[in-house]
């Protein structure tokens, strides 16, 4: 009952976003005028789950230190836009119900904010991901850490239905599920990644596709935001630091605010 309900609704989602962005606008007095509402900003672990750590800090702190910070701006700068988090405080949310809480509050737009890791101390940028396949193999052991968490959670084979976060197999079914939000969600990536390069003045690794879980299963345009590498000594000491954090947020904040006046000035 509860697949199916969930498919008829990707349907209507997909077959709705198929018409907007063909050019099937209504004219006249029954236009519709799009605005963006309601975002979702997603801090990213939590919990048992502390996400990748550093020499002195874990990403699920700065994760949502950054959240929150965002979240102040919009709701101070955009006031006619309603910010939920999924986490305002350290517990622990299921993959599942990050992407369940946009979708039952019918968010436009969620945001996923995070930081990254590698065994090469000396690498360093910010990444942003939307839903999709494309150089899978490179970006694998990024997809398989975010994912993991999923492990961690009870009963978590019959909740994701025999998917494993660790097998490439289980990925084949990704494909097609976010088809409909790609163009505004790759809008926000490159926004994000612009602000990040141009004002922030921070070493961009560009706009990149994955299928974390989070971005397959929302049903709104979604960014995944790697923000910086806690294994790199630099970068972590300046995502933990206070200017750091406010650079990050306002730079998010200010996509966020160019990607609102870009399509509700369609």
């Amino acid at each position: 009952m509860e697949r199916t309900r969930a498919k008829n609704i990707l349907l209507i989602s997909l077959l709705t976003s198929l018409l907007f962005f063909s050019g099937f606008i209504p004219t006249g007095k029954h236009t519709a005028e799009f605005k963006l509402r309601r975002i979702v900003i997603d801090a990213g672990h939590g919990g048992k789950d502390p996400g990748t750590i550093g020499k002195v800090s874990r990403e699920k702190d700065v994760a949502l230190a950054l959240a929150l910070k965002v979240g102040q701006y919009v709701e101070e700068l955009l006031p006619d836009v309603e910010v939920i988090y999924t986490r305002k405080t350290d517990n622990f949310l299921e993959l599942k119900e990050r992407a369940n809480i946009a979708n039952r509050n019918r968010a436009d737009l969620f945001i996923s904010i995070h930081c990254n890791a590698t065994a090469a101390t000396t690498v360093y940028g910010t990444e942003t991901f939307v839903m999709g396949n494309k150089n899978f193999n490179a970006n694998f052991e990024i997809v398989k850490r975010e994912n993991a968490v999923i492990l961690l959670e009870e009963d978590y084979q019959e909740n994701y239905e025999g998917f494993d976060p660790q097998s490439p197999e289980s990925y084949m079914m990704f494909n097609l599920m976010q088809k409909a939000y790609f163009a505004n969600s790759l809008s926000l990536a490159e926004k994000i990644e612009k602000d990040f390069s141009g004002r922030v003045n921070r070493y961009s690794r560009g706009v990149k596709q994955a299928p974390f879980y989070v971005l397959w299963t929302t049903s709104m345009p979604s960014v995944l935001i790697e923000t910086g590498f806690l294994s790199n000594v630099n970068e972590e000491r300046y995502l933990n630091s206070k200017d750091g954090q406010t650079y990050i947020a306002s730079g998010i904040y200010r996509a966020i605010k160019a990607y609102k006046e870009e399509i509700e000035s369609l």
